[in-house]
């Protein structure tokens, strides 16, 4: 692809022409007939902006923070695994660009790269990590040790992956890591814990199948608790139910998510479930989203919501396709500029501008017309 990158579509167009079958469909599939996937993104589009003019922003600040630690945009890197098929360096790659960038990477269990490796690269960067339960409680404990001794900031427990969802590519596909690569994380010699392979059908859903606790319950999220010291996020609330137990349950932040679209077929964009989970824990945890982040508009109106900040996910991918870091950089650079025009273009200055009050579902105009034309009706 000749000519500059404009927005985030022409990385995903670059990624998608490059990369080969198998990482292809893995990255960017989702589950089932993948409604999800697509109201992801079509989501934000149905929120309208009412912006306010009239107020000085010549200068705009963009920064804030996450569990207390600072961020120079409200944008940092969800957690995506196995990104060495995207570009060699992988994770390495990507948490290097976010330190760049002063914001944070989600750490994915099934990186190609290890803790520790990400660890080294970008000493000075902040980092969380992504954690599943495994059957083999040591297994998961040993992970979060290592998260903790390499400096990780914060865990997010990722509770919607009992079992892997129905994808259909990597079915199709017999989707499985490349021979010279590995789940990083695992032992070597644990070829069952390292190596995502099938010969009959998605290598990751048999991983998952063999090694992941399908039992997951709030006694896995109290027994993490019990074994850490550092915050724990849930990954995977799409609830006010959920999200009312997780507070309960005494976790220091909530993850709208729904995995990419990557599980359940037919659940809420994550945009379209951000109120009704904010609302929910009334500002007693801090809240963020991912999945369908594509635009500066999009960081807006996600944070008009109630997160405190977006994560996105297939975009880093794209970015290690096009050019390892400095695609990752180039990506999140885009994203930054557009958020600081989009906080201009509604009269923001700062963060804490972008109140609940700038964003309705378009339906409150289709609301106000229709009663607009009836009580014009009963005048005639």
């Amino acid at each position: 692809m000749a000519g500059k990158f404009v927005c985030l579509a022409d990385f995903e167009n670059f990624a998608r022409e490059s990369l080969d079958t198998n990482a292809s469909n893995y990255y960017n599939s989702g589950a089932n007939n993948e409604q999800t996937l697509r109201d992801n993104v079509d989501a934000f589009r149905s929120y309208r902006l009412r912006p306010r003019f009239l107020r000085d922003v010549s200068r705009r600040d963009t920064t804030t923070t996450v569990l207390g630690e600072l961020l120079d945009f409200p944008v940092a890197l969800a957690p995506t695994a196995m990104q060495r098929m995207a570009h060699p360096d992988g994770e390495v790659a990507s948490a290097k660009a976010a330190a760049s960038m002063n914001t944070g990477m989600i750490l994915s269990s099934w990186a190609t790269s290890t803790i520790e490796e990400v660890a080294e690269a970008a000493p000075r960067g902040l980092r969380w990590f992504q954690l599943y339960v495994y059957k083999d409680r040591q297994v998961t404990r040993n992970l979060v040790e290592r998260a903790e001794k390499a400096g990780y900031k914060a865990i997010f427990l990722t509770i919607d992956t009992p079992i892997l969802g129905k994808r259909l590519e990597d079915t199709r596909n017999k989707f499985k890591l490349p021979a010279h690569l590995r789940l990083a994380n695992f032992s070597e010699g644990d070829v069952r814990s390292s190596r995502v392979q099938s010969d009959s059908d998605s290598g990751l859903a048999a991983y998952v199948a063999s090694l992941i606790d399908p039992s997951l319950s709030w006694e896995h999220v109290d027994w993490l608790r019990s074994v850490t010291k550092l915050p724990i996020i849930l990954k995977g609330v799409l609830t006010a139910e959920v999200a009312r137990e997780a507070v309960e349950h005494g976790v220091d932040g909530i993850l709208v998510s729904n995995h990419g679209a990557r599980q359940l077929d037919g659940v809420p964009a994550t945009i379209d479930a951000l109120r009704e989970v904010a609302s929910a824990v009334n500002g007693q945890v801090e809240v963020y989203l991912d999945g369908g982040v594509r635009t500066g508009t999009d960081v807006l109106k996600a944070l008009a919501l109630g997160a405190r900040c977006v994560f996105v996910g297939r975009p880093v991918l794209w970015g290690l396709a096009y050019k390892g870091q400095e695609g990752v950089q180039e990506m999140l650079q885009m994203l930054k500029e557009e958020f600081s025009l989009s906080m201009a273009l509604s009269g923001c200055s700062r963060v804490s501008a972008i109140t609940p009050a700038l964003v309705v579902h378009e339906s409150y105009y289709q609301s106000s017309l229709g009663h607009a034309s009836t009580k014009q009706q009963s005048k005639l």
